[in-house]
Order: C-alpha cells, then sequence, then structure tokens
C-alpha cells in the first residue's frame, strides 16, 4: 500500500499530465472540433443519405481514425441527435424567450420572432433543409424529439399570436393556423434566399416579419407598424432601379 506522501505526489503528477475537462481552453477546442464534425457529417449526411453514412465515413473525410471521434460523439445516432437540438431545441428555446419577453407588446414580439425564424433558418440553410428533406430517414426516437422541438417553436409563435388575439392588436383569426402561416412564410427563406442574390439577409428578414405581422393585425393599427431602416432602405433602392430602367429606356428612344 503506498504511503501518503507517495499517494499526494502520484495525484499531483496525473493533474499536471492531464489538464481539467472544463478548462475554457480545452473546451473551445471541443467546441471547435465539435462543429466541425457537424459540417462534414451535415455535407455527407446530403449527399449519401444518413443510413449510407456511417461514423468512418465522417472520420476518413476529416482525416482522422474513427475512435478519434468517439470523444465527441458516440455514435452516429448521437450526431444526429446534436443536429437535431440544433435545427429544433435551440430555435424553440430561442422563439419562447421572444414570447415571454414582457417589454414587447404582442405586434413587437411576433416581428421579432418571425425575423429571427428567418435569419437562423438562412444562416444554418444546409442543417435545415437536411433534417427537412431526410425526416423520413430519422429513426423513431430521433423523430420524435425532432416533432417535439419543431412543435415547441410553433407553440411559441402560436402563444405570441394568441396574446395578441386577446389584446386587440391582431384580429380574431385561429392562433394555430395563423402561426403555421407565419411558419411557412419564415421556412421558406431557406429554400428561395441566397446570401449572394443580391438582397441582404437582413433586408429579407425584415420584410417577411412586416409582413408575417401584417397578416394578423387589424387594419386600422397597420398604419402605426413599425418600419425598419433596413426596410425603407431597400425599398429606396428598387424605386431607384426602377427609375433608372425607365430612363434608360427613354434615353433610347
Amino acid at each position: 500500500m503506498a504511503s501518503q506522501p507517495q499517494a499526494a505526489r502520484k495525484s499531483r503528477k496525473k493533474s499536471a499530465a492531464a489538464p481539467p475537462e472544463n478548462s475554457s481552453t480545452g473546451s473551445r477546442r471541443k467546441q471547435l472540433m465539435e462543429n466541425d464534425v457537424l459540417e462534414h457529417a451535415t455535407r455527407l449526411f446530403a449527399e449519401r443519405g444518413f443510413n449510407g453514412t456511417s461514423l468512418q465515413d465522417v472520420a476518413d473525410a476529416m482525416g482522422l481514425k474513427r475512435p478519434a471521434l468517439y470523444y465527441y460523439f458516440k455514435n452516429k445516432d448521437d450526431l444526429l441527435d446534436r443536429l437535431i437540438a440544433e435545427a429544433t431545441s435551440e430555435p424553440a428555446r430561442d422563439l419562447n424567450q421572444i414570447a415571454a419577453r414582457s417589454d414587447l407588446d404582442a405586434p413587437a414580439r411576433l416581428h421579432a420572432a418571425a425575423r429571427h425564424m428567418v435569419l437562423w433558418v438562412t444562416s444554418n440553410r444546409d442543417r435545415f433543409l437536411l433534417l427537412v428533406k431526410s425526416e423520413s430517414d430519422l429513426t423513431p426516437a430521433s423523430a420524435r424529439k425532432f416533432n417535439e422541438g419543431r412543435r415547441a417553436a410553433l407553440d411559441a409563435v402560436r402563444s405570441i399570436i394568441q396574446e395578441g388575439i386577446d389584446s386587440g392588436h391582431f384580429r380574431p383569426v385561429d392562433a394555430k393556423v395563423a402561426a403555421f402561416g407565419v411558419w411557412g412564410i419564415c421556412n421558406w427563406a431557406a429554400w428561395w434566399h441566397r446570401p449572394d442574390g443580391g438582397i441582404p439577409t437582413e433586408a429579407v428578414a425584415d420584410q417577411l416579419a412586416e409582413m408575417a405581422v401584417a397578416g394578423v393585425q387589424r387594419a386600422e393599427r397597420q398604419e402605426s407598424t413599425v418600419v425598419s431602416p433596413r426596410t425603407v432602405v431597400a425599398a429606396l433602392r428598387e424605386q431607384l432601379d426602377q427609375l433608372e430602367k425607365a430612363l434608360s429606356r427613354n434615353d433610347s428612344v
């Protein structure tokens, strides 16, 4: 049996050889590596499908040996769960935080929620579309998590609309149907918007958010709706483009 001084020396040597896992440097490195794994997995899943991709494929794409991935993800299901969490659970959490804000009225909260949804799906486009298009390939457990996260996000939007109806800001519509409408407007941006398409993502988010609010707002309240500076600038640019084209046509006559 080792003496107490010897045990203490061994303990100090072990601590020096292995830095604590909760160190900030180690946490940042682990987070960066996990993100890198997720990016490669997303690309491979999109190319080959969930069932056609293995952890070995991900490791090969990263130039690693498969055991190295086990430090970050236990298996492919664990990797898939993380993708689902980022595509559903995290947006649901953010939307619920917006819905709970007491410093904003219902129109402002719906605008903030819709804008956040557009910005999220356009900045995480590949992962969002991957899960939507591959929903039929999910395991029952993963599909349940996916649906739970999506339902929680939708409920947050529905609750904002219902509060707006109760407060008289919004028309007496079916809040659930209206929430699906807002959901569709915002999420559809992931299918058609391109950052290099000439329209800034921020302007797209502002305009779609304003459309979401206008779709349920009472007519007498729409005049007081706050229009963002980005939307005003985008509208002015569009008008100037149209004017320039008209002048060019006149010059050519």
